[in-house]
């Protein structure tokens, strides 16, 4: 999720979320015959052809950190993929860390090549990894999205993930800062676990801010 140079209170992105607790995780086929699994470093030249790295050394270090991918194969081409980690992860261009619960992964930094865009393999992909993490024990699964991302947000939404809060760049004690903002309907636990994973024990802090924000 990219941030943009503006001064009024712009939406940035939205979280989505999985419960994999209360319902089977959904199967949707792709458009194309595929192939879904799990990938490791055997498949770094071609992640690293698919992510338009010209070097190898990113996927490697990804891998040598614990992060895993994900990949969906048409023939012997590595069409879509996409990342997850299980403990902690950077959004980098947010300048955020997030840190996930017992039991919960993030996934991110997902791609389908141009050649293959169109033909659902990212929401199935989508669903293949939860179905996976679902049979680990795992309970929930988040992701997040651009807000002018309209293909990926079809794509999650397809794939059965929820809309949970909206990241947007707002003034908070005159300066500006990032905020987690519920969607409407959205239960005010679910909105607190998001803020938790991202701001950890400075969500309590966050909260006294956004009284001021919905007083605007």
């Amino acid at each position: 999720m990219t941030l943009p140079f503006a001064n009024s209170e712009q939406p940035l992105g939205t979280f989505w979320q999985m419960s994999l607790a209360s319902s089977p995780a959904v199967e949707i086929s792709p458009r194309v015959p595929a192939n879904f699994k799990q990938v490791g470093a055997e498949e770094t030249p071609a992640l690293a052809q698919a992510m338009g790295n010209t070097e190898t050394t990113e996927v490697l270090r990804r891998f040598s950190t614990g992060r895993r991918c994900y990949a969906a194969m048409v023939g012997n081409v590595l069409a879509a993929y996409g990342w997850v980690s299980l403990e902690e992860e950077e959004i980098g261009e947010l300048h955020l860390h997030i840190r996930l619960a017992r039991g919960e992964a993030y996934i991110w930094d997902c791609a389908t090549i141009p050649a293959y865009r169109g033909q659902r393999l990212y929401p199935a992909l989508l669903t293949y990894i939860a179905r996976q993490l679902q049979s680990e024990g795992l309970s929930r699964i988040w992701i997040g999205a651009d807000s002018d991302n309209y293909a990926s947000q079809t794509g999650m939404a397809l794939a059965g993930f929820q809309p949970i809060a909206d990241i947007v760049d707002t003034c908070v004690l005159a300066l500006r800062r990032l905020w987690l903002r519920g969607r409407p309907g959205v239960p005010e636990d679910l909105v607190a676990d998001i803020r938790r994973m991202v701001y950890g024990d400075r969500a309590f802090a966050w909260q006294e801010a956004a009284s001021h924000i919905s007083q605007k």
